[in-house]
């Protein structure tokens, strides 16, 4: 499972993409190499270093970008102008600022997302889509994770996660999460964003990782209200948009992998979308969870980026 050196990028840049919002972008391996863009979770998360590490840095052409109020992106975790056509459109602009006729799209969680979403509207894009932890964005999706299915699995950090929440409100999670961390009262709003993104860093992984639990924490703020600003509105998208659409993808080459014990978006949604995406193909991880950090999950991304032809044909 070890992943490529550490790499600089060699080039990073804002990208003005509409009055509100700046992305950054930040581009390392080889300029001339097969492009390849990620698109990170959350929505909110941002994206770190240590993506760069799992692409050959000489066969790929490495692109990550902060999607808006994400990470080094401007304003910082800006609800203004953000919603999912919005950042599909962003990565469109993104293609055309960096010269990009055709990529391959890797994206976890809502990258996955994301990634299909943007396939689908733009598919003459789109080499192949490497999709990690499946999230459709389907109300029942949204539904398991934070108000009723996951609690079963993990019922002492579901206490802890609701323990600030009154009775007369946990027959809505979501929409009292999102009161407290939109509201007026700065102090309450913190405190729910580090609650919230610890509930999901917490099941993220299938053995307990302080790590991961870390970069959920670091990223709360952004990933809290962004988050809760979806899917308190249904990701933007109609139910169960993405099946619906999957005509759209059948030139596309899809590989899925998932983590069969997987909490925050569990194995059906990977199934779910094999079973009507023809050109998919599946990987089940047995060992893992959601987190591209766990071994399982790394070692089958790695081994699918070691073969490009098989990407790009």
């Amino acid at each position: 499972m070890d992943l490529f050196p550490k790499i600089k990028e060699f080039r990073s840049e804002y990208l003005t993409v509409d009055e509100v919002h700046q992305l950054y972008i930040e581009q390392s391996g080889n300029p001339n190499g097969i492009p390849v863009v990620f698109l990170h979770g959350g929505p909110g998360a941002g994206t770190s270093e240590v993506y760069r590490r799992f692409f050959n840095p000489e066969l790929y052409r490495i692109i990550l970008f902060d999607q808006r109020g994400s990470g080094r992106s401007k304003p910082f975790s800006s609800i203004v102008n953000n919603t999912t056509e919005d950042l599909i459109n962003d990565i469109k602009k993104i293609f055309n600022h960096l010269n990009i006729n055709k990529a391959i799209i890797y994206g976890g969680s809502w990258g996955s997302t994301l990634g299909l979403l943007f396939a689908e509207k733009f598919p003459d894009l789109v080499y192949s889509l490497v999709l990690r932890g499946i999230f459709l964005c389907r109300k029942s999706d949204i539904n398991w994770f934070y108000q009723k299915g996951a609690d079963a699995i993990y019922p002492e950090y579901w206490d802890r996660f609701i323990s600030d929440i009154p009775l007369a409100e946990r027959d809505n999670i979501l929409q009292a999460y999102h009161n407290r961390i939109h509201g007026t009262d700065n102090t309450k709003s913190l405190k729910s964003c580090k609650k919230w993104a610890e509930w999901e860093g917490r099941c993220a992984t299938l053995l307990p990782s302080k790590n991961v639990i870390d970069n959920y924490s670091d990223c709360s703020e952004s990933l809290s209200k962004i988050e809760t600003h979806y899917f308190f509105n249904n990701c933007f998208i109609k139910e169960n948009q993405i099946i619906k659409n999957i005509n759209k993808l059948t030139n596309i080459k899809c590989y899925i992998i998932h983590g069969r014990y997987d909490i925050v978006c569990p194995f059906s949604q990977a199934y779910d979308l094999h079973e009507v995406y023809k050109r998919s193909e599946l990987n089940i991880i047995n060992d893992a969870g959601h987190s591209l950090l766990e071994p399982g999950i790394t070692k089958k991304v790695l081994e699918i980026f070691s073969n490009p032809n098989a990407l790009i044909s």
